[in-house]
């Protein structure tokens, strides 16, 4: 569970899960048979972003959340994880309603392929892809588990371009004298580079 918990795992399972999520929407989710005066009697499929939308932005939304807890600061990370939840909650529903009413999110997209509103009846079965959407949604569910257990133990975002501390005060000059530091003469908008005889000071 240790290994879980690290940033490199949680990030390749949560942008794995949402990747592979984001694939399987467009492949056909249900297929079935339409009785109707227009259609007349024929078979139709629909993919997943059709009778599930919304369901490719949520996918984006769950890879740019698992960037966002890996890499950003303790109450960035917090937010993220917590958005993170929220995603897979609406991409788990959305993928269950398929799985439990295929006629239902089939009808639909029947009545709007021939100009309709509405729907129109129909006798459908969902194929394996939502089975498959719900198996990348576990993986992406992984990846928040091992965040959750894990982040408490991770380092905060790199230092490297932030102010050091103390850099609005003075430094020690070669000669031991106090002078302005170079963030100092940044923010005064001089370069600290500039050594030419121009140079004010």
């Amino acid at each position: 569970m240790r290994r879980l918990g690290g940033k490199g795992p949680v990030a390749l399972l949560g942008l794995v899960g949402a990747l592979a999520l984001l694939a399987v929407a467009f492949r056909p989710w249900v297929s079935g048979a339409v009785d109707d005066a227009v259609l007349g009697a024929t078979r139709i499929s629909a993919t997943g972003d059709e009778v599930a939308p919304g369901l490719t932005a949520v996918a984006l939304a769950v890879a740019a959340a698992a960037v966002a807890t890996v890499a950003g600061g303790r109450i960035t990370r917090v937010v993220a994880l917590v958005g993170w939840a929220g995603l897979l909650t609406v991409a788990v529903g959305l993928t269950v309603r398929v799985v439990l009413d295929p006629d239902g999110v089939l009808g639909p997209v029947a009545a709007s392929r021939v100009g309709r509103t509405g729907s129109v009846e129909t006798a459908a079965d969902p194929t394996a892809w939502p089975w498959v959407a719900l198996g990348a949604a576990a993986l992406a569910l992984l990846g928040l588990v091992g965040a959750v257990l894990g982040m408490a133990r991770w380092a905060g975002p790199s230092a490297r371009y932030e102010v050091p501390d103390g850099a609005g005060g003075t430094v020690a000059g070669p000669r031991g004298e106090r002078v302005g530091s170079d963030w100092d003469e940044l923010s005064a908008g001089r370069d600290p580079t500039d050594v030419g005889p121009d140079r004010t000071t």
